[in-house]
């Protein structure tokens, strides 16, 4: 990280926004919270409920261009939701939609990171397993950093009870703090050319 002050547009679906939990921070507030900067750290969440990839595809380059600054440090985090599973795209059109938005970011120069989708419904598991290693396959191609929270939290008691506990598709306190605790320790401080939390 070079002087200038670090901005992140982050874009993704209501996960981003932090929508069911209690205390209104979701994962990113708290990644956030636990992200030491020089400066102050300006975040920016771009979040659409219920959006596929292929929508974020559409919207996300005019959207985070209004966001950038000359005089920042412009980053990109591509949050990817559950919602091509619900909507039946096919693997490859996922795959693509990541694919060119990763592209036109190498493009523009902006750095990007990408967080995969995390558990929902067991119905859709195998489904959404699928899905997040197509995007983590997409992702390291492009050596771009990749969070994987599906795998870790698929049989996690904690995960599973706090979805129960609600509505059954998003966390609460407790989920959005281990999605948070999992982008924190898988590459956050060193993509961002910060020491390691401690």
């Amino acid at each position: 990280m070079g002087e200038l002050p670090l901005r992140l547009a982050v874009v993704g679906d209501e996960l981003v926004a932090g929508a069911g939990d209690p205390k209104a921070l979701g994962w990113v507030g708290r990644v956030a919270a636990r992200t030491p900067t020089p400066d102050p750290l300006t975040v920016l969440t771009l979040a659409v409920p219920g959006e596929t990839t292929t929508a974020l595809g559409a919207r996300w380059d005019d959207e985070v261009s209004r966001r950038l600054s000359p005089e920042a440090d412009n980053r990109l985090v591509v949050a990817l939701g559950r919602a091509d599973v619900a909507a039946g795209l096919s693997l490859a059109r996922s795959r693509l939609n990541l694919a060119n938005i990763l592209d036109v970011a190498e493009q523009r120069r902006i750095p990007t990171f990408v967080v995969g989708p995390p558990p929902g419904g067991t119905a859709d598991a195998d489904t959404l397993a699928d899905l997040s290693a197509a995007f983590a396959d997409v992702a390291t191609r492009r050596r771009v950093p990749f969070v994987d929270t599906y795998t870790p939290l698929a049989a996690h008691d904690q995960w599973l009870g706090d979805l129960a506990a609600g509505d059954g598709v998003l966390p609460g306190q407790a989920g959005y703090g281990l999605m948070a605790w999992l982008v924190l320790h898988t590459g956050w401080h060193t993509w961002l050319g910060l020491p390691d939390d401690s």
